[in-house]
């Protein structure tokens, strides 16, 4: 199933994206290197696009050296097999019924996922069809530093100022906080270790934000404990970790 733009979880979707070229950035020839390239080439010859998404381009933009590189393309889990087969690139299924295939490129390991967007949630797990509107895809990520995407030319696309986010060391989410925490409650514990990363300050919090995860707490409930506790490893080892647990006492722990 393909979706078609609309307005999407209480994102009013912007008409274009704020684009820009980031090949000048330190480290952008990690994201752009002959491997990348290849598949994006590949993908185009056959009508489709592919872009890196995700914490890649953030560590780009924060001149740090990416670890795992996402891929996203407009192409369905099927068309990606069909691309594979036919130019005899080899693939792992990984995890087809949410859209991502592995594509084996000079033996390096590359995860190629269909946009899609959550069409039902449960607090931790979603349903999802498959879209061909990197926007859409966009709309359904958790915080707008996690929201862009870049092209194999360097140019971004971010839709929702997460740029812009970066610079300032907020961290937000896209949209409507409440809808985005009660999409999956882990996003509580994630926004407070990004917190920890991002921000330069341990007291400069968004309270809107701070006020949705009071009105979300409950739903942690739902989470393991083993989930928890890799996500409150994460969030010790950052920054700004007094004031993390202080404000996650007043606002998880509280009654």
């Amino acid at each position: 199933i393909l979706l078609s733009p609309q307005r999407l979880g209480g994102c009013p979707l912007l008409l274009r994206a704020m684009t820009t070229n980031i090949s000048c950035y330190k480290h952008w020839n990690r994201l752009s290197t002959p491997t990348t390239r290849y598949i994006c080439d590949v993908f185009k010859k056959k009508g489709f696009e592919v872009r890196v998404v995700g914490g890649a381009v953030r560590d780009v933009l924060q001149d740090k050296p990416p670890s795992d590189i996402d891929m996203a393309t407009s192409a369905t889990p099927a068309q990606i097999v069909d691309i594979c087969t036919t130019e005899g690139i080899k693939h792992i299924l990984t995890g087809v019924q949410h859209g991502t295939v592995t594509l084996m490129v000079d033996e390096v390991p590359h995860e190629v996922t269909t946009l899609r967007v959550d069409t039902d949630t449960d607090g931790r797990h979603a349903e999802v069809e498959f879209t061909t509107d990197f926007q859409l895809d966009a709309a359904r990520r958790d915080l707008t530093i996690n929201a862009m995407s870049v092209d194999v030319d360097g140019t971004l696309y971010d839709y929702f100022d997460g740029k812009l986010h970066l610079k300032n060391r907020r961290v937000l989410f896209v949209g409507d906080p409440i809808e985005r925490i009660a999409e999956d409650y882990l996003r509580i514990l994630r926004y407070f270790r990004f917190f920890g990363r991002i921000a330069e300050d341990g007291a400069d919090w968004d309270e809107p934000t701070i006020s949705a995860i009071d009105q979300n707490k409950s739903g942690l409930e739902q989470i393991s404990r083993e989930r928890i506790w890799l996500e409150m490893q994460k969030i010790i080892l950052g920054n700004h970790v007094s004031e993390i647990l202080l404000k996650m006492n007043r606002s998880i722990c509280s009654r």
